[in-house]
């Protein structure tokens, strides 16, 4: 009981959780018949589905192709005796907590309020009678993920011009 209480306290000790996260992954990852790089790529992507689905309120993004494919090259060169090794260097590298973004963060907080406003607003005009028939409920939900929608979409448009030359 001591023991269990006393992982309750600390959790295990980080390089022990590593070694075993690590060793669970590889043994995974080593399961697949790998011959090319879209079977290789697809493996990669199935771990960081697994990470995702697995941790509630954790999720991890997935490298870049670029990143896989540099990593891909290094595996055929790896020899197999220190394959795993280099596998758990390439995730210790790649694996990065997923951020919300603050601007993101912003419209969540801002947008629920704004839009019973809104609605508060419109249901005054003679034009928009017909918005007193849709349920709050229904109204501010969707809003907000509208809201979150064009806000990711227009910083991915606006980011993705500026790394392109």
């Amino acid at each position: 009981m001591g023991m269990s209480m006393s992982f309750m306290g600390k959790g295990l000790p980080s390089t022990q959780m590593v070694s075993f996260v690590m060793g669970t992954l590889y043994k995974q990852f080593v399961e697949k018949d790998i011959q090319n790089f879209d079977e290789f790529h697809m493996a990669i992507l199935d771990i960081f589905n697994t990470f995702n689905s697995a941790l509630p309120g954790r999720h991890y993004d997935a490298p870049s192709r670029k990143e896989i494919e540099a990593c891909f090259a290094g595996w055929k060169e790896t020899p197999e005796s220190k394959r795993k090794q280099f596998f758990v260097d390439f995730m210790k590298k790649c694996v990065n907590l997923s951020r919300l973004d603050d601007s993101a963060m912003v419209t969540g907080v801002v947008t629920p309020p704004a839009a019973m406003a809104a609605k508060r607003a419109a249901e005054n005009l003679p034009q928009l009678k017909i918005i007193k028939v849709v349920p709050d409920v229904v109204f501010v939900p969707t809003a907000t993920v509208l809201a979150l929608a064009s806000v990711k979409l227009t910083r991915r448009m606006f980011l993705g011009s500026i790394a392109s030359p």
